[in-house]
């Protein structure tokens, strides 16, 4: 296991589904991005923002250290393979940007529990018992896993970590990893779209 742990935010998609970008959501008026990347450096050594390269310029993913994908096409794991190639040595705490209920008793109670031989450490769904893998720790090496599974066509982070030897935990407060992704998901949160 390695010692260091580095946070990274998934902030690279396209929202296409919510119609705004996700990222930019905001509650108590810090953007849904700052929200996580601040709980993140609340546990991990170093924490960076992932997004796509037309994103670069976007003024609040710009407040923090970014890493741009280096690859197109296969959603999230473009991000936690972007990471890991800039970072290869050190264990990442993924976290995606849209889950507003996530908190650092979650986060804290995943690093306590990593495994310390396996690739994935994930907790369970609570509506499904499947891999939550968008807050989950994605061991140092574990790119070569990940690699297998997308030159094979496999690029759905939750099929990877399904298909994997993943340590899978309860979680210590269900719905922290509901997300949000529909207008209509956005109007049962306490988030709030950017004036």
């Amino acid at each position: 296991m390695s010692d260091a742990i580095y946070g990274l935010v998934l902030a690279g998609g396209e929202s296409r589904r919510m119609g705004r970008d996700k990222a930019l959501l905001v509650r108590d008026g810090q953007s849904q991005l700052e929200h996580t990347a601040t709980l993140l450096a609340g546990v991990a050594d170093r924490v960076f923002v992932s997004v796509r390269r037309e994103q670069q310029g976007e003024p609040e993913r710009n407040r923090f250290a970014t890493i741009v994908d280096r690859y197109d096409g296969i959603g999230p794991v473009a991000g936690i393979l972007s990471a890991m190639d800039q970072h290869a040595d050190v264990d990442w705490l993924v976290v995606a940007c849209d889950l507003p209920n996530v908190d650092t008793k979650t986060l804290a109670y995943l690093l306590a529990k990593r495994s310390s031989d396996k690739p994935f450490t994930a907790f369970r769904s609570s509506h499904d018992d499947l891999p939550e893998p968008l807050c989950a720790i994605y061991r140092a090496g574990s790119d070569v896993l990940i690699r297998e599974f997308v030159d094979a066509g496999m690029v759905c982070p939750r099929k990877i970590l399904i298909r994997s030897d993943t340590t899978l935990l309860e979680q210590p407060n269900p719905g922290a990893l509901d997300n949000i992704n529909t207008p209509d998901d956005l109007a049962g949160s306490t988030l709030e779209a950017a004036s």
